[in-house]
Parts: C-alpha cells; structure tokens; sequence
C-alpha cells in the first residue's frame, strides 16, 4: 500500500491511497484500511507519480573501458525514479543489428530493475556511409533509429532512413545535432570562455544546421524527427516553425543543459564538458522556458558515465559527458520548481508520459495513468526534501556528475517497477 500520496499524473492532481497486488494498481481510493500482510509505504507530503522514462541512456554494454555497465547504470534509473529507458546504440561495438539489440535487451531483463528499450544505429557501424537494416532492427524491437554521439552528414543517407523509418509503427529518427565540419577539435561552447582559454569551440550554429536539414527532410518523407539534447535557443525556433508547417518533431532537453552556462568551465573543469556544450546564460534560459510552456516535449539526462582518469584530464583531453540517473528529476525540480519557472505537474509531465509516448514506452506500461488494472510502475517522490549529491551514495560507480557536492531539492524515495519495490531511500 502507498499511503497519503498527492498523485501527480496525465489526468491532474488528488489525493489518494493505493493498493498494488501482483503487479498492478488494484484499488485506488480517498482512503484504503491496510489489509492483514500488507507492506505500507507513508507518502504523506510526499508525490506518487507513473515511472520516469529517460530518453537517452548510455548503458555501456557491449563496451570495454567503462567501470559502469546495465547493471550499474538500470541501478542508477531506479534511484532515480526511471522504471523506462532508451539505450544509446555508440557503443563497442555499436548497435547496429539485431543481435546486440537482443543481447541488450535479455541483459536489462535479467536485471530487472528497469525496462530498458535499445535503440540503433542509423547507419553500419555509425560511419555514416551506409544506411542499417532499419525493418530488421525495427522487428527486433528498436523505435529510435540514431548514430548519437555524431550526426550523419549525408542528407542522401537521413533521406534513404527516414523514408524507411516513415512507414514503420511507432519509429523515428534522432539525432545528434552537430555539424562536424564546424565543431572538429572543439571542446566547448565556442564563446567567451572559449576565447579567454585560448580553446576551439563548438559554435551553436553546428547544432542549428543538422535540426534545419532534417527537419526539411522530415517534411519531405513524413518520418518522426526527435532532436536530441537540444542546446540553444536557435534551436528551439526551428522547431517552432516547422511545428507551424506540421512537421512531425519533438525535442529533448538535458537536466545539464538547464543548470549550467559555459561559465562552469571557466577554470577549465573537464566535469562540465558535454557535447553539445553548455551554452549562454540566454540559452539556458530559453530552454527553461521551453520547458516551462511545454515546447520541449522531454527533459532526459544523456546519462554518460566515464572512468575518473577520463574526466580529470585537461579540458583538451578528457572525455565529454556526465551521468545524471539519479539527480535528473531533482535537479528539474530545484532548477524550475523551486524559483517557480515551471509547476511541477509540467516537470512530472516531461520526464514521464511524454517521453514514453514518444518512444512507445507506454505500450509497455509505462507514464498511463495511476488508476485500477495499470501496471505498478511508480515513484514516490518528496518534493520538499533537500539532500546533498555525494557520489558515494550513487548507484553509478563513474564519479563524474556535475552536481557532486551540490544541494538539490525533491528526492524520491522508492521505485516501484510493476509492484516490486527497486528502490528505498527509507531502507535502513
């Protein structure tokens, strides 16, 4: 039983008791006397809400290199809140065929703690020359066809798979936004800390050409087109127009993305490199409030765990990326909630039911509504608790969060994933 919860979810706000048996919600009710046997979860002042779902994970299997793998990473998801994820194909090697989808997918099984959906590779070996077996990697149970971590330059090659994508249910295409002829030898936002340190940039225009292009293709083949990890409010704009011209696109934006400006790497701190980088302050605020007005469809954490030794090289040197399963949603809530630029339903809504529509998630069970027959998958969030990120306490081993030391607000307190419980911050 989950006991005097606020249920947030895609039809509004009350409060209610909950019941789970056997996998599902069996009773909802203003108030439900616990059964003889009945394990009982105290929710007061706290928020009930459908599973997270992250639309971009990088697990690390198949890979050697990397101290994280599914196991530690679906780990990280369920302290987080995540019951649903969308695994990035740049791996060692990259998922490109049906096979290491399936090896991805009975490995996440095996662990159990969160439903994990692969994605793969748009084209073989993600060299960008030669498009993948889309309708066999489609069947094998791939939606997002993606080369993440760089973009397919060839327009003939995004054409050739968004016309395959286009007639497969449920299938889009995503993409890492950067075009690499103006962001090679770059390392951060190609602005003023960039020319104070003497360091190539990687200019937000690289990110604005590759969305225009596929968006124009999008247009053309009637494909689905998801920007991933969007940077910049240039951005934001395109997609606002071909929205206008009924251009079937959504947008994700990174809990990174909304904390940060290039000023974090003012010292030259390869913790805050990603690509694509942090940006301006009038960036981040655009996308705050993209956010807020629901212009950007998903808030999801481009999770990227990497050894120490990778991150504390020189800004020149080091890895780029930051882990974030764990801190996702309170960062959302402390970033927006807190100095009331978001509500929380609008918070709760971009890291729930909208990314798993769009990934097809909620055929899984996954972001529908809290109500009697749905698959238990559920957090228990407490909105006003602050805590402070020790990465000793994450379930990722990889060190690199950009939120280490830092104090947050809203913490969730348990996962549930179809009624067992993969999470506890109450566990003594």
């Amino acid at each position: 039983m989950i006991r005097g919860g606020e249920v947030i979810d895609r039809l509004g706000r009350r409060r209610v008791d909950l019941r789970i048996d056997d996998g599902r919600v069996v009773e909802v009710a203003p108030s439900i006397g616990p059964a003889s046997g009945d394990a009982v979860v105290d929710a007061r002042g706290s928020i009930v809400v459908p599973g997270l779902v992250d639309l971009q994970v990088h697990l690390r299997e198949p890979g050697v290199g990397h101290v994280d793998s599914i196991e530690t990473c679906v780990a990280a998801a369920a302290q987080g809140g995540v019951t649903a994820l969308v695994a990035m194909p740049n791996t060692t090697p990259c998922i490109d065929t049906p096979e290491l989808v399936h090896h991805v997918h009975e490995r996440a099984r095996a662990v159990g703690r969160c439903d994990v959906m692969s994605s793969a590779a748009m084209t073989v070996g993600r060299a960008g020359e030669r498009a993948s077996d889309i309708e066999a990697l489609h069947a094998a149970g791939v939606r997002l066809f993606t080369d993440d971590g760089s973009a397919v330059m060839s327009s003939a090659v995004v054409r050739e798979v968004m016309e395959r994508v286009s007639v497969l249910r449920g299938a889009y295409v995503g993409q890492h936004a950067e075009d690499e002829s103006l962001v090679v030898g770059g390392h951060l936002n190609d602005g003023e800390v960039a020319a104070r340190l003497g360091i190539k940039g990687r200019p937000a225009v690289a990110e604005e050409i590759v969305v225009a292009r596929d968006l124009m293709l999008a247009m053309l083949t009637g494909a689905r087109y998801h920007v991933l990890h969007a940077s910049c409010a240039g951005t934001l704009e395109l997609v606002a127009a071909a929205r206008a011209r009924r251009v079937p696109v959504t947008i994700e934006v990174t809990p990174q993305h909304l904390s940060f400006t290039e000023q974090a790497l003012a010292s030259g701190d390869a913790l805050y490199k990603m690509n694509p980088p942090l940006r301006t302050a009038a960036d981040r605020q655009a996308l705050r409030a993209g956010v807020a007005d629901g212009s950007i469809d998903a808030i999801a954490t481009d999770h990227a765990p990497h050894p120490d030794d990778r991150k504390a090289a020189s800004l020149v040197d080091a890895a780029p990326g930051m882990t974030g399963l764990e801190t996702s949603l309170a960062v959302a809530i402390t970033e927006l909630v807190v100095p009331g630029l978001a509500a929380l339903e609008t918070v709760i809504a971009a890291m729930c039911w909208r990314p798993a529509r769009i990934a097809g998630l909620d055929r899984w069970g996954h972001g529908g509504p809290i109500a009697v027959g749905a698959p238990a998958n559920l957090a228990v969030v407490d909105p006003a608790e602050s805590w402070q990120v020790d990465p000793a306490g994450l379930a990722t081993v990889s060190s690199n969060n950009p939120h280490r030391g830092r104090w947050l607000q809203g913490r969730v307190t348990h996962t549930f994933l179809r009624g067992r419980c993969t999470w506890s911050s109450r566990m003594p």
